[in-house]
């Protein structure tokens, strides 16, 4: 027997808390194929929306998805939103709420999984990077990720 997971419990606990309180849900979502939004509106492959009664339509929030209808600049769109996508759900007016680890894909665990077949000795790896700095010394080293554009709005 499979064991459901328990985020999409949390994620309509937290949602009810949220309209009971007369709060705003938004939910932070990472974007990919799986994931329906209107193009355009995602930035840096994650969306937040606000899953308020009054900004949503026919609002489901099953244990695999949450599928609404919304509008984005006047027309009405459907949207579907994996569960295992869903970076955090909070109250706009407090930023209460809870987030989540981020789902690895099948794929990401399979590899994670597999021991590398190239893998050479501890010593072998230490000779290889101190030759990548001898080699990469004179170039600038690359930017840092940038930051999430989520903020916290209060």
């Amino acid at each position: 027997m499979t064991t459901v997971s328990t985020k999409p419990y949390l994620l309509r606990a937290i949602w009810e808390w949220c309209v009971d309180q007369g709060f705003t849900p938004y939910v932070a979502t990472r974007v990919d194929e799986h994931t329906r939004v209107p193009p355009g509106y995602a930035r840096d492959g994650q969306i937040v929306l606000n899953l308020s009664p009054d900004a949503t339509g026919q609002l489901q929030m099953a244990n695999d998805y949450i599928s609404f209808q919304a509008r984005f600049g006047g027309a009405a769109h459907s949207l579907v939103i994996p569960v295992e996508n869903v970076i955090a759900i909070y109250a706009r007016e407090n930023g209460q709420g809870m987030a989540f680890e981020p789902e690895l894909e099948a794929a990401e665990v399979e590899d994670a999984a597999q021991p590398d077949a190239t893998a050479t000795g501890v010593d072998d790896d230490l000779a290889d990077a101190g030759a990548a700095l001898e080699r990469d010394a004179g170039e600038t080293p690359p930017r840092p990720p940038r930051g999430s554009h989520l903020k916290v709005v209060k």
